[in-house]
């Protein structure tokens, strides 16, 4: 069982490096943010594969971690990213790093203190309503800042589609940004067996969102192929 999280981890690691690598040689901001958000996916499946080895449940820490990066910050570094890319402007940039940077501050501040209820975490796969009790700050958080930046990546999306109208050069970032968009919503969906605690369900979405979003970063990065002169 523990190998199909681990299975998840492992492919975000690697997209996690390749994206690390092509910023470190060409500098393009989205792509630093995109890599950022799948070390958060590796490190969340990484959590999920320590919680469900069957040794007693999760732990307080690594039900923090995994709250805080696979249902809470991830979605929001993808939008960062794909708002770096369409609007390629420095205050965009320095706008998003900015609302970022105050993401994680508060997330960490609520989860923190957060309790947890112990028989909860003794479950395979608990929901964040189980551990933290409905109608809490951090059972919130999702909802503050994930399903937000969710909505943002689906804009994304359709903005590409409209500017893309007699622009052939605009296919590959619109391609790139729906695959973004409809990887993450295959990722959201595997919320539906988070919180009925399917685990395998959970983790196979993961597995396939984050493979459909890894498609959608290289096709974006593409760079229109412009015709060569008579």
């Amino acid at each position: 069982m523990f190998l199909v999280p681990l299975a998840a981890a492992a492919i975000a690691v690697v997209f996690a490096a390749m994206l690390a690598r092509e910023f470190a040689a060409k500098r393009r901001p989205y792509t630093l943010l995109w890599a950022i958000a799948m070390a958060c996916y590796a490190v969340a499946s990484a959590m999920v594969t320590l919680g469900v080895l069957g040794r007693g449940g999760w732990t307080e820490r690594e039900y923090a971690i995994y709250w805080a990066l696979g249902a809470v910050l991830n979605v929001p570094f993808l939008a960062g990213g794909e708002i770096v890319l369409l609007f390629r402007r420095p205050w965009v940039r320095w706008a998003t790093w900015l609302v970022l940077v105050f993401s994680v501050a508060y997330t960490t501040a609520v989860l923190r203190g957060a309790p947890m209820d112990a028989s909860a975490l003794a479950e395979r796969l608990p929901s964040g309503k189980e551990v933290f009790g409905a109608g809490t700050a951090a059972q919130h958080l999702p909802q503050v800042f994930s399903y937000p930046a969710y909505f943002i990546l689906l804009a994304g999306a359709l903005w590409s589609a409209w500017r893309m109208r007699g622009h052939p050069e605009l296919r590959d970032r619109f391609v790139g940004t729906l695959l973004i968009a409809v990887g993450a919503t295959i990722v959201a969906a595997g919320a539906a067996f988070a919180a009925s605690g399917v685990v395998v369900g959970f983790i196979v979405t993961l597995v396939v969102g984050i493979a459909v979003m890894f498609g959608g970063f290289l096709r974006a990065g593409r760079r229109a192929a412009v015709p060569a002169a008579a």
